[in-house]
């Protein structure tokens, strides 16, 4: 298994591991959600076809759509080998549990609606968390056990 692997499931002691993370997470975001936005419209077009197939029965997941295109994108990257998604990956950052282990599918997905839901009741004051939490862990973070981290914190 790769090195940088195991380093990123454990969540560094250092405090450089967490420096500047939040501006991280925020350029991420962008990153990723223009990343769903073009995989929304192959999706679209699949949707499509899929609802001239079902005799228009398709058509009713339009509305859910860019959910399950995010829900979708998130598990399998964050969920994935390198525990990022590719805004994670660009800006350096990787997703980690502080118990240690691996973030798997399911795991991504929560955290997903959880940021979801925290945006919903809380903005603009969701990002504030950060500012007065250890690491600079969100609510959705601190529910979930998990911590933003560094690939290379050095």
């Amino acid at each position: 298994m790769n090195a940088d692997l195991d380093q990123i499931r454990v969540p560094s002691t250092d405090w450089r591991a967490y420096r500047g993370v939040l501006s991280r997470r925020i350029f991420a975001f962008l990153l990723d959600y223009a990343i769903i936005a073009l995989l929304w419209v192959p999706a679209a077009v699949v949707v499509f076809f899929l609802g001239i197939l079902t005799l228009g029965l398709g058509f009713f997941l339009y509305p859910a759509l860019f959910a399950i295109v995010a829900m979708l994108y998130f598990g399998l990257t964050v969920g994935g080998a390198n525990q990022a998604s590719v805004g994670m990956n660009v800006m350096g950052l990787a997703l980690a549990r502080t118990d240690g282990r691996p973030i798997d599918f399911l795991t991504a997905i929560v955290h997903l609606v959880l940021f979801w839901i925290g945006n919903a009741v809380l903005t603009p004051f969701v990002m504030l968390i950060g500012l007065f939490t250890d690491r600079g862990r969100l609510l959705h973070d601190l529910l979930l056990g998990t911590v933003m981290v560094r690939r290379s914190p050095f």
